[in-house]
């Protein structure tokens, strides 16, 4: 190694060195840790004389911000800020609640006769009252995370959001007289919803509303778009049947193998009426082609007059009455999905199998090649 070395040396090559070049480490950004800390004088450091005095001043401390960010600054980042497009409503008085809630507790817990039949076990819970409270109270934010943990804002409105104030019921009707109701991620069957479902919700006279029904999940060409499968719009107040239909109702479709599909209705409250001319389908419409929609770009376009105020969606997957839809309906084939399975990997073949199982030359076998015995 030494020789080509010495070779380029003598005929006037460009030296090299060896030693290694030290980079200047830049100054901090601002002061260190325990950087005000005599070390040479330690004892005259403050004694916390207990455990739980310096872990709450440790707690103090590490609450405290900083001018560097910390590991879990790092590995889990605040997520950026998200678009609030929801109806304007005005503040809650926290303290007004809170003192109502208080009222109420200890009117209760002076009621003797309610306080027996609470130890009794006998005590009657007015549900229909419970859930109109938790409607005009918790209900829209609880909504709002429901939603967003399945993902219909990331998909309908590019991660916009918006808290859903207007409660939204939706109920199919059945043969037998029994109603299916729409919740938030419930599951209905095709069959179930082969039929436009009842709409109601609260709404003062004079207002307009516009309502769609969309499936993200289902689109058999464009992940990216959606399937419209109702729109009614410039509903006047909470008269639905005299709302402006635009767009039939088609039944729910999701083709075989493909698993769950979110079928959501979206409330807009509109600020005036809005002429939806370029969103006519015509009637009947079982072209999917035409049925190519997009919430965003939908509401983009009127984002000005209308805003969303209401929620409600169901979960569906493949029954038996889809191949009719696709037959009759769509007039079409219907599209059936598998999963291909890839092959099981083995690791390569020892000569000398030792501390194997009994079976082990059966993972090696050709698959036409039949067993015999116990193998």
């Amino acid at each position: 190694m030494a020789a080509p070395l010495l070779a380029a040396a003598r005929c006037g090559a460009r030296p090299f060195g060896t030693a290694a070049a030290l980079c200047k480490r830049a100054a901090p950004l601002g002061p260190m840790p325990n950087e005000h800390i005599d070390v040479s004088n330690l004892e005259a450091l403050e004694k916390y004389r207990s455990f739980t005095r310096y872990f709450r001043l440790a707690e103090k401390e590490s609450r405290r911000p900083r001018w560097w960010k910390t590991y879990l600054q790092h590995t889990s980042p605040q997520p950026e800020p998200k678009t609030d497009i929801s109806l304007p409503r005005g503040e809650l008085l926290q303290a007004k609640e809170i003192k109502q809630r208080k009222k109420i507790l200890r009117e209760n817990h002076q009621n003797t006769e309610m306080e027996r039949a609470a130890r009794l076990r006998t005590v009657l819970i007015p549900l229909d009252e419970v859930r109109a409270e938790w409607e005009k109270s918790s209900g829209p934010f609880h909504k709002q995370r429901v939603a967003e943990h399945c993902g219909i804002f990331r998909d309908l409105f590019k991660g916009a959001t918006f808290i859903p104030w207007v409660t939204l019921r939706v109920e199919y009707s059945q043969e037998d007289e029994h109603l299916v109701p729409v919740y938030y991620g419930n599951m209905v069957t095709p069959s179930e919803a082969s039929g436009p479902p009842a709409v109601s919700y609260e709404a003062d006279k004079g207002s307009l509303w516009t309502l769609l029904l969309t499936n993200p999940d289902g689109h058999l060409r464009d992940t990216d778009s959606e399937y419209l499968h109702w729109l009614v719009t410039n509903i006047p107040g909470n008269d639905f049947k005299s709302g402006k239909e635009i767009c039939h109702y088609l039944p729910p479709f999701p083709a075989m193998g493909t698993g769950y599909h979110r079928f959501i209705f979206l409330l807009f409250k509109q600020d005036c009426p809005i002429d939806f001319s370029e969103d006519v389908r015509p009637m009947p419409c079982h072209s999917l082609k035409m049925r190519t929609f997009s919430t965003f770009d939908f509401y983009r376009k009127h984002e000005d007059a209308m805003t969303p105020a209401g929620l409600a969606f169901f979960q569906c997957q493949w029954d038996s009455s889809v191949t009719g839809i696709f037959h009759q309906l769509l007039n079409m084939r219907e599209p059936v999905f598998e999963f291909v399975r890839p092959p099981v990997y083995h690791p390569p073949q020892l000569k000398f199998p030792r501390h194997q199982p009994l079976r082990y030359l059966d993972r090696y076998r050709s698959t036409q090649e039949p067993t015999y015995g116990i193998y």
